[in-house]
């Protein structure tokens, strides 16, 4: 069977899933009353989606997880007995449960939000810890497991870090997946802009993987790119589900749970291919949102002004006049180019 048959697999497994589960879920967080309280600090407009339902991003990690163990294993039946198995399934095991550690601190955050009537959810410090112990345990898994090393590879040749490399990545990681939080503001945005990154990544793990028949010494290889094949081909199809229900004026929001997930995701997808300089192009909008709110806070404390009308920078566009669908329409667009742009340089 080949790698795309099983990719098209899990998006459709995990995309009718998630879908039925919407289905199903939106009208009991309703009843029930789970839903988005809009802070007065948030955007006073946004009150009208006060009360839509929140935790979408916890059906889609299910839709994912439930796709990605059908496709894995699939693979293990047909062509486990050519590849060592057990070291594919460390290198794919690690990367995902990153992701669903940073999903973890979204879902604590979001059930105070929601169970305890703490419309703040967790304290900044107390996120910055929990992502900080996380992150650094990602990162020595990644070194002690897999043997990864401390140099990072740029388009102007690799840069040894040493000892320095794992506390820039840990700075970096812990302020990537913030910065994805924070481009959850309005409907549609943060869905839209990880479903086109992980169609580029998912583009170039099909290049990397083949199909079983090639040289012993390559097995290996390309049995971790399927698996990572199979990771993001399985989200694809969760996230589609979910902006069916998402777009404007949405149906449900992913709450941190989602955002946090997809931020955690995709930086592990990234550094899975040892291209961690690559983090700069491919999250763009994120590094942008979360540099809008630096530069906002930074000029207001210092000089008691403002440079935007309002922070993160996709609400200043709002007061600008534009629509919530014409800013999810430009902000993807921008990911499509630098998408493109991170393509490339992976294929340097």
């Amino acid at each position: 069977m080949k790698i795309y048959w099983l990719c098209a697999i899990a998006a459709a497994i995990s995309f009718i899933l998630g879908v039925i589960l919407y289905k199903i879920f939106i009208p009991m967080l309703r009843k029930v009353k789970l839903g988005q309280k809009i802070l007065e600090i948030g955007p006073s407009w946004h009150k009208s989606k006060e009360g839509t339902p929140n935790l979408g991003g916890l059906i889609f990690i299910f839709a994912f997880a439930v796709a990605l163990i059908v496709a894995m294993l699939i693979f293990k039946f047909n062509f486990g007995e050519y590849v060592e198995y057990e070291r594919s399934f460390k290198a794919t095991l690690i990367f995902v449960l990153f992701a669903l550690s940073q999903g973890i601190i979204g879902f604590v955050d979001d059930y105070v939000k929601l169970f305890k009537k703490r419309n703040k959810g967790l304290s900044s410090t107390q996120k910055l810890i929990l992502q900080t112990l996380t992150t650094a345990g990602y990162l020595f898994a990644n070194t002690y497991f897999l043997e990864a090393d401390t140099a990072i590879d740029t388009p102007w040749g690799e840069l040894e870090l040493g000892i320095f490399y794992y506390i820039v990545m840990l700075l970096a990681i812990v302020y990537i997946v913030n910065c994805a939080n924070l481009t959850d503001g309005i409907d549609g945005l943060a869905g839209s802009v990880a479903f086109i990154i992980c169609t580029m990544l998912l583009i170039f793990a099909m290049k990397l993987s083949t199909n079983i028949g090639i040289p012993t010494d390559y097995l290996e290889l390309l049995c971790v790119y399927e698996h990572y094949a199979f990771a993001i081909s399985s989200l694809l199809g969760a996230l589609l589900a979910f902006l069916v229900f998402n777009f404007h004026p949405a149906k449900i929001f992913m709450g941190d749970t989602g955002s946090l997930f997809l931020g955690g995701f995709i930086v592990g997808a990234i550094m899975f291919t040892d291209n961690e300089f690559l983090l700069l192009p491919i999250a763009c909008i994120w590094i942008l949102e979360g540099l809008s709110v630096v530069l906002q806070v930074f000029s207001f404390k210092v000089f008691g002004k403002r440079i935007f009308k309002m922070s993160p920078i996709h609400h200043h566009f709002e007061k600008c006049g534009w629509g919530e669908v014409k800013i999810v329409l430009v902000f993807s667009l921008v990911t499509v180019a630098f998408s493109t742009l991170t393509y490339y340089l992976l294929n340097l």
